[in-house]
């Protein structure tokens, strides 16, 4: 019941995945078409001269590692390349150091690659058909099968920064991917409350989270025969959107031929949807996945996390790390399903 005269008061939510707390703040809510963004997208054109992930420019970029090739063998569809600006080195042993108590440090060995995902400059991946988006999910899984082989690395995270407010420096469509000699600390929070829940329970925290999230229903946005898509409970974000498996499946590399073609279908009508909804806004994704040397317990569930940048983190948020969100999930979510009903199969 809301006072007469008062703002409706706040709801802070535990996010069951990390134990972490969000404020999804009522007194200042916006409604969720309140975050429809104003303007049309920058109109690019197909192909930039400049551009070195553009066909032609290839001598540009390093050396590819994985190349797919276009229609009927022509040209390429997909490349894989090691990012020009590398975070880490491929070469080297992750030897630790220490100067005393606390001063510790290790060589940064890994890998950083970039996966330009389609030889169009101004493809939106939203806005590919289903082969293009399936070709690019089996140019994810085959680098993540690559790296896993290596035995320095820990973990490997497949990202995306889709325009400025996400971070990205190149307007080209492209992922990249992260394989580092350790588990960094905000993933190994995850990892260890879901530990936690399978020592407990013997069932994986993020099936128990599904299964919870289908009987509910107030957050769900699609479910298919392999996947269902959601607003998570304790949103960071505003249309905060996650893409899950149905079944356990501890890591992306674990995916099916038949399943990666069925997520492309749903990754791409979920993009599209969130651009309908939000008018086409920059966004991160992140493939989330098990440490690769638990790949085969069940403790985990592999699932993409994505992030519409509609707001700004500020001060509140970098001082504090809890989250401040102004839309509630349940809301979100209604809106997404009724988008997302109404649109037609197959390519945009």
């Amino acid at each position: 019941m809301i006072l007469q005269g008062k703002a409706p008061m706040s709801i802070i939510r535990q996010d069951p995945t990390t134990k972490a707390w969000v404020i999804i703040a009522n007194g200042r809510a916006m409604r969720p078409h309140d975050f429809q963004q104003v303007g049309e997208p920058r109109v690019l054109a197909p192909r930039d001269e400049s551009c070195p992930f553009c066909p032609g420019n290839e001598a540009h970029t390093p050396p590819e590692v994985l190349r797919i090739p276009g229609y009927q063998g022509t040209g390429w569809a997909v490349r894989v390349i090691p990012n020009k600006f590398a975070v880490l080195a491929s070469q080297g042993e992750p030897w630790r150091r220490e100067d005393g108590p606390l001063f510790r440090e290790m060589n940064g060995v890994g890998y950083h690659e970039v996966i330009v995902e389609t030889p169009i400059h101004n493809r939106r991946p939203s806005h590919m058909d289903d082969a293009e988006v399936e070709r690019v999910l089996r140019a994810y899984q085959a680098r993540y099968w690559a790296l896993q082989q290596d035995p320095r690395v820990r973990f490997i995270i497949l990202f995306k920064n889709n325009g400025e407010r996400a971070g990205t420096s190149l307007t080209h469509p492209h992922a990249q991917l992260v394989a580092t000699p350790i588990a960094p600390l905000q993933i190994r929070r995850r990892y260890e409350v879901a530990i936690s829940h399978y020592d407990d329970t013997g069932r994986c925290l993020y099936g128990d989270l599904v299964e919870a999230e289908l009987a509910a229903q107030v957050r769900i946005i699609e479910e298919t025969e392999h996947f269902v898509v959601l607003h998570p409970f304790a949103s960071r974000v505003p249309f905060e959107t996650w893409i899950a498996p149905k079944h356990q499946q501890s890591s992306f590399g674990q995916v099916s031929s038949e399943e990666l073609a069925a997520l492309a279908q749903v990754l791409r009508k979920t993009l599209l949807g969130l651009d309908n909804a939000l008018g086409h806004p920059d966004f991160n994704y992140i493939l989330h996945s098990a440490p690769t040397e638990d790949e085969t317990r069940h403790y985990y569930l592999w699932h993409i996390q994505i992030l519409p940048r509609v707001t700004t983190i500020a001060g509140f948020e970098l001082g504090s790390g809890m989250f401040i969100t102004t839309v509630v999930p349940e809301e979100s979510a209604a809106l997404m399903r009724d988008i997302m009903a109404r649109m037609p199969p197959g390519r945009p």
